[in-house]
């Protein structure tokens, strides 16, 4: 039978996969550097993608994705 997760499991889930999206197209634009995805920039992004604006947990998680995905 189907386990339904906690509603936190979904909350973190999204967050994981809405900064592996940002992240990704962030290296694509050229933004290999963490000191260079600014929350501004990184909400830029987002707006670009017309997804919605990250907060500052997701946009601290974007630049750790860059960070340690080089």
């Amino acid at each position: 039978m189907y386990k339904r997760q906690p509603r936190e499991w979904y909350v973190s889930h999204n967050r994981r996969l809405k900064a592996m999206r940002l992240a990704i197209s962030l290296l694509d634009t050229g933004v290999y550097q963490p000191v260079s995805a600014s929350n501004a920039r990184i909400r830029a992004e987002a707006d670009r993608l017309a997804i919605h604006p990250p907060s500052d947990t997701t946009c601290r998680m974007v630049r750790a994705l860059i960070r340690y995905g080089r």
